[in-house]
């Protein structure tokens, strides 16, 4: 059984992707950035808003794909300039001290919209 898990995002008719997927007991959640229900960029030219912004979005996709946050096993971070690293981790604690799933970080040279800094990935298996 595949449940599709949208937030809405124009990306996502464009693209043609969910924001997350899930089938049985896994959970892929997409490349989610920091742009809110209208569109808008969250936390311009601020690492750790935008990481925190987009840790939020995914807790969502979680949630409405009936798991938690506990749940996730990964994580990829993909960021602009990886001298940034420390306000992105900041957040991504503020998520997940407790459950330390495994996760990568990793600069690249751009995303979608220049006035992204980062986008994450997760994964998730419900127990």
């Amino acid at each position: 059984m595949r449940q599709n898990i949208s937030s809405g995002a124009k990306w996502e008719e464009i693209v043609g992707y969910s924001r997350a997927v899930r089938v049985g007991n896994l959970i892929e959640v997409s490349g989610t950035t920091a742009v809110d229900e209208d569109g808008n960029v969250v936390g311009e030219n601020d690492y750790y808003t935008q990481t925190k912004f987009i840790l939020k979005k995914i807790k969502s996709a979680i949630e409405q794909a009936e798991g938690k946050m506990e749940n996730i096993l990964r994580t990829r971070i993909f960021v602009k300039d990886i001298t940034a690293w420390q306000e992105v981790a900041k957040a991504h604690l503020e998520f997940f001290k407790d459950i330390k799933p495994s996760t990568s970080m990793v600069e690249v040279s751009a995303l979608i919209d220049k006035k992204l800094l980062v986008e994450i990935e997760a994964t998730a298996i419900i127990s």
